[in-house]
């Protein structure tokens, strides 16, 4: 085999994973490596297509996403999918990132693992009072499971009902976009309010 056909194969296990969702330094150490060795041809490669590459050093992640068009610029086909979230699984999200925010605030530990119940107390304030105590939970870690599919939790292995919050989720969810949520759920909670009223 040669260099270059070996240079090939290395970029192509880099570029698959990063087209599959995020990676994480924590998860595949080797292959991280490999993306910061080469992430001058990864970036190369994916502008191709319209993307760019995120990479965060510090914070231990990389993803892809779409490059917005420069004026004047025609926009392309939007490969990477956008989706709607409901709001409880938003409300989760933010949450999170603000619970986030206060452990990177206080805590010399960089992971915050949190336990099922810590992630529904978070959450049942929100929600809407049921006679139902089962039906809530049942709905509780439905969006638990819809926060971790997205990649913003992880659940341990040896500790089945804890969960790492992944650091990803700052990128995803900024101060920006934390602002806006709190405005939503200040009316939320108002339309709460006049409903019990």
């Amino acid at each position: 085999m040669t260099d270059s056909e070996t240079q090939q194969i290395d970029l192509s296990r880099v570029l698959i994973p990063l087209f599959q969702g995020v990676l994480h330094q924590d998860s595949k150490p080797e292959l991280w490596q490999s993306l910061l060795g080469l992430q001058a041809r990864v970036r190369d490669h994916v502008a191709v297509l319209g993307l760019e590459l995120v990479l965060d050093e510090a914070e231990g992640y990389a993803y892809l996403r779409q490059r917005e068009p420069e004026e004047g610029e025609p926009e392309l086909p939007r490969l990477v999918r956008r989706s709607q979230l409901s709001f409880p699984v938003s409300l989760l999200l933010a949450l999170l990132r603000k619970r986030l925010a206060e452990h990177d605030a206080t805590a010399g530990e960089p992971r915050l693992v949190l336990a099922r119940e810590q992630i529904v107390d978070l959450v049942r304030v929100f929600m809407p009072e049921t006679v139902n105590e089962a039906r809530l939970m049942e709905r509780i870690d439905s969006h638990i499971r819809r926060v971790e599919e997205l990649g913003f939790l992880r659940r341990l292995r040896h500790e089945e009902d804890s969960f790492e919050v992944r650091r990803i989720l700052k990128a995803f969810v900024d101060a920006q976009w934390l602002g806006e949520f709190e405005q939503r759920l200040a009316a939320y909670r108002q339309h709460l309010n006049e409903e019990a009223d």
